[in-house]
């Protein structure tokens, strides 16, 4: 396996797709960038959204690497390598989906398929300038993902192009179909922790985009990503414990891993509480408007530099778990990176509403065209 993606020959079609090497592609090893499965044996079946992406005539080119176990989000992976980072060279790629996201903006595929269990496909899309779509929870078929329980996790695309990402998903799901309708979508500007520089970039799209906008908060964000943390933990803990003593796991990988184990039954009770109140807290602003619209990581991400010295922020997911928690589909957009680092758009959309989000994300991602040409 290279840096980014393992070679392989499959299926005929004009859009080449990387996949993420936590979902089976028949006749290939699912390892999951661990040593722990180098001698995994081959997967004898394609994951359900792999059989669905060759029978709509696209192209499989690879498996993508990732940060082991997908339970890291930098995406340094010293086993496989590392991906670089192809538009932001000193910057983390971005995890876990990073081989995913690395490929596709290094021009080698025009979709990325990952997963989303805690931020995975939008922290790297966000930090290689790309666009990711975590879809509402369970609408793209995960059977044949690691892992094979979990409540947060979601299968979904990243691509350089907003309007590749949205034809991709049209074509691997019927029921995704861009509305129709003329009406500007109404869009609560969430009021978050983040940097300065974070805040006036998408202070600026949003104006530039002239939407119907109001200011609003959601007073449960911070314990929902706490709430969010203590899911994650048990259920990669339960997933995975069976590789927790292995010395060939990375060692970032086997202290969270450990510590994972430690989350007790009284902590996931009270995640699971948080988890229905900030669910309806999410619901019930977006029975007022249309999407909400928030930066997608509260500040910089590490440099690569600084993540291979052992330096990890678990918090550049702040604004990213709580809406696995909660099941609402959310898509990360570019925005023109004037601080030296990546900078993103975040926008949230009713649960099932995953057209519509994109819809709102094409009138956003012309202003910020509009923008980039000034």
């Amino acid at each position: 396996m290279t840096s980014v993606i393992e070679a392989l020959a499959l299926g005929r079609g004009p859009k080449r797709v990387v996949v993420k090497d936590t979902i089976d592609i028949a006749g290939h090893p699912t390892r999951a960038g661990s040593a722990a499965l180098a001698e995994a044996p081959p997967a004898r079946r394609h994951a359900e959204i792999v059989e669905r992406t060759l029978s709509v005539g696209y192209r499989i080119v690879g498996k993508a690497n990732l940060h082991e176990l997908a339970f890291g989000m930098t995406g340094l992976n010293a086993w496989t390598g590392t991906p670089e980072n192809p538009c932001f060279p000193e910057w983390i790629p971005g995890g876990s989906s990073s081989g995913s996201a690395a490929a596709v903006a290094a021009g080698l595929a025009e979709v990325g398929i990952g997963t989303d269990t805690g931020g995975s496909i939008r922290l790297p899309a966000a930090c290689c300038g790309l666009y990711g779509l975590k879809p509402t929870f369970g609408r793209l078929d995960r059977r044949g993902v690691m892992p094979a329980a979990t409540s947060l996790d979601c299968v979904g695309p990243i691509a350089a192009d907003l309007e590749e990402l949205i034809a991709f998903m049209a074509a691997v799901d019927p029921r995704f179909v861009i509305p129709a309708t003329q009406d500007l979508p109404r869009v609560a500007r969430l009021d978050v922790a983040a940097d300065d520089a974070i805040q006036a970039a998408v202070e600026e799209c949003l104006t530039e985009a002239s939407l119907p906008m109001t200011s609003a908060t959601l007073g449960l964000l911070d314990e929902a990503y706490s709430a969010a943390m203590a899911v994650i933990n048990r259920e990669t803990f339960d997933a995975c414990a069976a590789w927790r003593d292995d010395t060939r796991l990375g060692a970032d990988v086997a202290r969270r891993l450990r510590a994972a184990g430690e989350t007790s039954d009284t902590e996931l009770r009270e995640a699971e509480a948080l988890r229905r109140a900030f669910t309806r807290e999410v619901d019930r602003l977006l029975e007022t408007h249309d999407v909400l619209a928030l930066p997608t990581l509260p500040h910089a991400p590490l440099t690569r530099a600084a993540a291979e010295a052992g330096e990890q922020d678990l918090t550049i997911s702040a604004l990213l778990r709580p809406f696995n928690l909660s099941g609402h589909p959310a898509l990360t957009l570019p925005l023109v990176p004037r601080a030296g680092y990546p900078l993103a758009l975040q926008l949230v959309g009713r649960r099932g509403d995953d057209a519509g989000l994109c819809r709102a994300a094409r009138l956003l991602a012309g202003a910020l065209r509009a923008t980039a040409t000034e």
